[in-house]
């Protein structure tokens, strides 16, 4: 009988990378049998590229907790592969009704010390990543379930975080609203790396140490899209997060929310 302390050696995050490929091969052979019949390619799949201004508010205790960006963006769905903005992804089951997709995306939060106040001045920079996983979602008649594992794949925080969110959608004439909320979980890696103070950081800042464990909260997110013409589309996204106390306890942290407002405008091709 094989025994997970039998490999001592093995961290958390490389036996859930393991189980993710090797997810990823069997969902790989269950696309090609019954009872899952993929949808075809849709060649008249519609790509959209434009523009987007963001304005974050980060948790973080920064002079300044909203910054504005400028983003490239892009959506595309034919079916067989797909990009929402910052992810892309493939199907490996799509008929419809249940959709698997393998995703990488832009994960993670970003502390630039030059913009915190005071002693965090002298803590250590932390990264945004790129996440990469597996996405599971169930349409039904009274809307959509969606199951999400990820595991950061450049090693930055070296952590897991996993979404569930229910999603539904309303359209009247040339709008379309996309209304989504949910729990995310984060490991303790992720938090620890994001939110945590080392020893070595508290007896060179004088910031206390702070040693974050694993956590869950909740956010809701809702996008609109507007049809102008056949061309051109206006779009819109508001997403919040409730930080846990595992978060909001870190030193570094001055809000109990982190809020995204994304404004854009997109070219159909």
């Amino acid at each position: 009988m094989f025994k997970l302390a039998a490999l001592p050696h093995l961290s958390t995050r490389n036996l859930l990378g393991a189980f993710t490929a090797t997810a990823l091969c069997s969902m790989a052979s269950m696309s090609s049998a019954a009872p899952f019949k993929n949808l075809p390619a849709d060649q008249d799949a519609v790509l959209s590229v434009g523009v987007n201004v963001m304005a974050v508010k980060s948790a973080y205790d920064l002079e300044d907790s909203t910054e504005v960006r400028v983003l490239p963006g892009a959506f595309y769905d034919n079916n067989k592969f797909y990009v929402r903005g910052a992810q892309a992804g493939a199907y490996l089951i799509n008929d419809g009704a249940n959709q698997l997709s393998a995703y990488a995306k832009l994960a993670g939060s970003e502390f630039e010390p030059d913009d915190a106040n005071g002693a965090l001045q002298g803590l250590d920079k932390r990264k945004s990543s790129v996440e990469a996983g597996l996405s599971y979602q169930r349409r039904t008649a009274i809307g959509g379930f969606r199951a999400q594992f990820g595991a950061d794949v450049l090693d930055n925080s070296g952590g897991n975080t996993g979404r569930l969110t229910y999603l539904s959608r309303y359209s009247k004439d040339k709008l379309t609203v996309y209304p989504s909320f949910g729990f995310e979980y984060h490991d303790a890696d992720y938090n620890e790396y994001y939110y945590g103070v080392s020893d070595q950081e508290s007896a060179e800042t004088g910031v206390a140490a702070y040693k974050s464990n694993s956590s869950l909260n909740p956010y809701i997110n809702i996008s609109a899209n507007y049809d102008f013409n056949d061309k051109w589309a206006g779009f819109a996204n508001q997403s919040l997060s409730y930080l846990s106390n595992e978060q909001y306890d870190s030193p570094m942290v001055d809000s109990r929310t982190e809020a995204t407002t994304t404004l854009g405008l997109l070219y159909k091709f």
